[in-house]
């Protein structure tokens, strides 16, 4: 099944905010991929980067360029609910 995600939000701390069409809202926290892949290493090297997350058409995905991307799965298995008090 796919969580099909309708908005995301960068937030400090190298989080993002992801607003599924369900209707639930997730936090991810990309900080533990920077060791994991380098590619994710340039959202902190590179300024401004982090902060251009968009979703991917369809919504099965968010990016930030052509190499840095995230499957609408990852951040709905390995994101943290949030109650309607965030943004």
């Amino acid at each position: 099944m796919f969580y099909k995600i309708k908005e995301v939000h960068p937030l400090p701390a190298y989080r993002i905010l992801v607003h599924f069409a369900t209707g639930e809202k997730k936090q991810y926290n990309v900080a533990p991929l920077f060791e994991k892949w380098d590619v994710f290493k340039t959202l902190y090297t590179v300024t401004g980067l982090f902060e251009q997350v968009k979703v991917d058409p369809g919504g099965y995905g968010i990016s930030w360029n052509d190499d840095i991307d995230l499957s609408c799965n990852e951040l709905w298995e390995n994101g943290t609910l949030c109650d309607d008090t965030v943004m």
